[in-house]
């Protein structure tokens, strides 16, 4: 693997990805100065069921089609590619093994690091990257916040806050206007908006919703 001073690490299921998530990798990216943003699509994140989510082959194919534009942004297969869960812990350990003198920022949302508790290994989690916490404009927090009082110090010691413009899109609601027949433009990427119609995707009425 390319050796680089800083990286952000995007993870989710993507799906399917949209400008929400590539405008707020991109403000992280220029706001931390990092060299590259790794998007790393979930296979099986230890809080969905199979059927909640869809095929891993798909949301990958749209997560390259999204950032293929972005000479910053790359995708890595890694949890694709691995058997079991995906734990976001397991993932940072494999790229701070494979790049040691790299600093790492793992993107998160406000909402998930409020959770971040529960998460596995939490704690060794916080010793090998930083967290670049992006919220909406006007959504004032700091380290202070009592919105933090129940975060592990050994996290809160580790965030970066950062407001990205305010898009209200959810990848949720996507689904829920493709399945209603709505349009979905300006949501996400034309080439992702192309690869749902083409391959009928989110048509299903046992399709589970967020």
């Amino acid at each position: 693997m390319q050796q680089f001073n800083n990286i952000g690490i995007l993870g989710g299921t993507f799906d399917p990805i949209h400008y929400g998530h590539i405008v707020a990798a991109e403000c992280v990216r220029d706001a931390l100065q990092l060299d590259r943003i790794i998007f790393i699509p979930a296979a099986r994140p230890p809080h969905k069921t199979p059927g909640e989510i869809l095929d891993s082959q798909h949301r990958l194919e749209m997560v390259k089609l999204a950032v293929k534009d972005n000479p910053y942004f790359v995708v890595s297969e890694l949890e694709i590619n691995r058997s079991g869960l995906s734990y976001t812990v397991d993932t940072i350990a494999v790229f701070q093994q494979k790049c040691p003198q790299t600093k790492i920022f793992f993107i998160i949302g406000v909402d998930a690091l409020l959770l971040i508790n529960t998460w596995k290994d939490y704690e060794r989690l916080a010793s090998m990257c930083s967290f670049a916490v992006v919220t909406r404009p006007g959504y004032q927090l700091n380290r202070d916040s009592e919105a933090f009082r129940d975060i592990p110090p050994e996290v809160l010691n580790k965030i970066h806050l950062l407001q990205v413009p305010g898009l209200y899109i959810s990848s949720s609601h996507i689904r829920q206007r493709v399945g209603r027949g709505q349009t979905i433009k300006y949501l996400l990427p034309p080439a992702i908006e192309d690869y749902i119609r083409e391959h009928d995707l989110y048509q299903e009425e046992e399709y589970s919703y967020d």
